[in-house]
């Protein structure tokens, strides 16, 4: 039998237990702004680079109405989003392709939620810069660039007599980017010639790097977010898209980042390599998740010119919001 002397310790330390347990207890729990406790959510996202710096602006957003969800957010290529939505490593993939029939049957469903484009990028001290800049490239040009490999001099592509060699960039990584603009010359990937750089990042750094250099980038790798000109150091190759060998009136729109995302937007700039950026799931789109893409389908809209992308038409939204409900 314990003596008085004891008791008291053993009351005193029982009180301190119990409140040392509410209190780790509530460690797990946020108030809302009603004053309830909020379970913590956690959504995980990973992909394409092309759709990186939307997904970055909605969880902000997202994540100051709902103080409770985490968004955790990695670019690594479109490939690598979808192997980790089928894997279930994450909660969301960031699609800049379409989705093959063979991802839809292991379960992955999808929704559109905006759109952008690739674009040929060039030094911008190219040795045939203001030729190419008022007579941009036909398509077979670029096909002979990254298709054939038969236009080799700068010369050759600008109808100059430059003997400057093009030394040719294209991704590393299973990406949209290069899915896309290989489609828009007529192939895949995998016949995209040239030397393999990861990442928009690496491609855009490497084009700046290269006075001879020349690349591709999804349209907000090219273009400064904060004054909406062209990177220092990188150019936007204009497409000659009716193949005449010069820049119609209705082909000049490089020179903003507004400016192309209007044309975007019209179709005056081709699709591809224009497009639209998807988010997956497995199976379903489902608890937060779900919450995060409905928002971002309705309210979060209104981000979208504003951090340099195209809004979809609303038809394409309201079918996107009929898959997720």
């Amino acid at each position: 039998m314990f003596s008085k002397s004891f008791e008291k310790p053993l009351a005193t330390f029982g009180i301190l237990l119990s409140i040392a347990l509410l209190v780790a207890a509530s460690g797990c729990t946020s108030a809302d702004t009603t004053g309830k406790a909020a379970k913590q959510e956690r959504i995980k996202v990973s992909g394409a680079f092309a759709l990186y710096p939307m997904i970055i602006k909605w969880s902000e957003e997202y994540g100051k109405l709902h103080p409770e969800v985490k968004i955790d957010v990695s670019a690594g290529g479109a490939g690598k989003g979808m192997t980790d939505v089928i894997s279930g490593m994450v909660d969301l993939g960031m699609i800049s392709r379409e989705i093959y029939k063979e991802e839809t049957d292991r379960g992955v469903v999808f929704v559109p939620v905006t759109r952008d484009a690739v674009v040929p990028t060039i030094n911008s001290a190219n040795p045939v810069i203001a030729t190419l800049l008022e007579k941009g490239v036909t398509k077979e040009g670029f096909k002979g660039i990254w298709m054939t490999g038969d236009v080799k001099t700068w010369g050759q592509l600008a109808g100059t007599g430059s003997v400057e060699k093009i030394n040719t960039f294209s991704r590393s990584d299973s990406c949209g980017a290069a899915e896309t603009w290989a489609k828009y010359l007529g192939g895949k990937q995998e016949d995209l010639l040239g030397v393999q750089v990861y990442g928009d990042p690496g491609i855009a750094d490497a084009v700046k790097n290269e006075k001879d250099g020349i690349g591709y980038n999804n349209l907000n790798y090219a273009f400064d977010a904060k004054t909406g000109k062209q990177l220092d150091g990188i150019k936007v190759l204009p497409i000659d898209i009716n193949g005449n060998g010069v820049l119609d009136s209705g082909e000049k729109f490089y020179d903003s980042q507004g400016e192309l995302i209007k044309a975007i937007a019209d179709g005056s700039y081709p699709s591809p390599p224009a497009r639209d950026l998807y988010l997956v799931a497995k199976g379903s789109f489902s608890g937060a998740a779900a919450e995060f893409v409905k928002w971002i389908l309705t309210d979060g809209q209104k981000y979208v010119l504003e951090t340099g992308y195209i809004n979809l038409p609303d038809e394409k939204i309201q079918g996107a919001l009929q898959k997720v409900q």
